[in-house]
């Protein structure tokens, strides 16, 4: 796949289909779409993502909206899915100020679009005037084909990013899951902490999740650790360790079940099954060594059911 971003001088000359948006959250809300740009690629386009590099609503609205996936973690997901092209646009003023019909010029000359897909949803341009209505209707005039999809719907709700992202902040992580169509992870560099674990015969690995990622609520879970392609079984804190003295930063920290090595400086992914508890302040270390072994006790009889 090749990846291009930082620059609005992007240009391929293959001929492509393309699907647009911020894809926050890659879910089962866009596997009609993946489909479909799967089988224009089996009649010779070359499958291409158009999205932004950072959320637009920072820009537009100027909030800090924390994300269900990175654009590094995109790049990832995309490239699994044999997507040919994806396009980080840089979102600068020139771009959103654009006219939507300059939006869809600029995209039909730059990259050799015959085909767009998006869903009903879908709007571009400046002040989001565009719509799939405008799509089809320039389709005759810049010669592309625009399929038009309707969303995936599950408990009668349009599965979207916000859909998945309250169930995450809610803590109702299989069903965050589902909606996704994969379990959700974060994925991080092993970083040296505190080594309490260590000394009461609990070692764990600590990351630090990129600063604009999605964490669930403080709490600690049932998991699984993706370490030089292995899988592990864990179990995670998110939190800020209360028990711990000190002005502990957020943090994703994992003991995993019979799990001994070195993996300082790796970077390892982290995947969340279930939520055990929320986590809590114990008057002791030995009440939280206490608890964490009733934490893994939960975390082995949990996945000897799936055996």
């Amino acid at each position: 796949m090749k990846y291009i971003k930082n620059t609005l001088d992007f240009h391929v000359e293959e001929p492509t289909v393309i699907s647009l948006g911020k894809f926050d959250g890659i879910h089962r809300g866009h596997e009609l779409l993946m489909e479909k740009l799967a089988q224009k690629k089996e009649e010779g386009l070359k499958a291409a993502i158009f999205t932004f590099d950072i959320p637009p609503k920072k820009n537009v609205e100027h909030i800090e909206a924390k994300v269900l996936t990175t654009n590094e973690e995109k790049m990832h997901i995309f490239e699994g899915i044999g997507i040919d092209y994806l396009i980080e646009c840089p979102f600068t003023r020139e771009v959103m100020c654009m006219e939507p019909e300059d939006f869809i010029r600029m995209l039909v000359e730059k990259l050799n679009v015959k085909c767009i897909v998006a869903g009903e949803d879908f709007h571009f341009g400046h002040n989001r005037r565009g719509d799939y209505q405008m799509l089809k209707r320039y389709a005759l005039v810049y010669g592309y084909e625009a399929l038009i999809l309707s969303k995936m719907k599950e408990d009668e709700r349009d599965i979207s990013s916000t859909f998945v992202r309250e169930e995450i902040m809610a803590g109702n992580i299989e069903k965050a899951n589902h909606l996704l169509g994969y379990r959700y992870f974060v994925t991080g560099m092993v970083k040296h902490g505190n080594q309490i674990g260590r000394t009461i015969g609990i070692p764990t690995i600590n990351l630090i999740p990129p600063e604009e990622k999605l964490l669930p609520p403080f709490g600690v879970y049932v998991t699984e650790v993706f370490i030089d392609d292995k899988r592990y079984y864990g179990v995670t804190n998110v939190g800020c360790k209360p028990t711990i003295k000190g002005n502990n930063p957020v943090g994703v920290e994992t003991h995993l079940l019979d799990f001994r090595e070195d993996v300082y400086e790796k970077v390892v992914t982290v995947e969340f099954r279930t939520m055990i508890r929320e986590e809590r302040k114990f008057e002791s270390i030995e009440k939280l060594q206490e608890q964490m072994m009733n934490d893994i006790a939960f975390t082995r009889a949990f996945f000897a059911k799936m055996k």
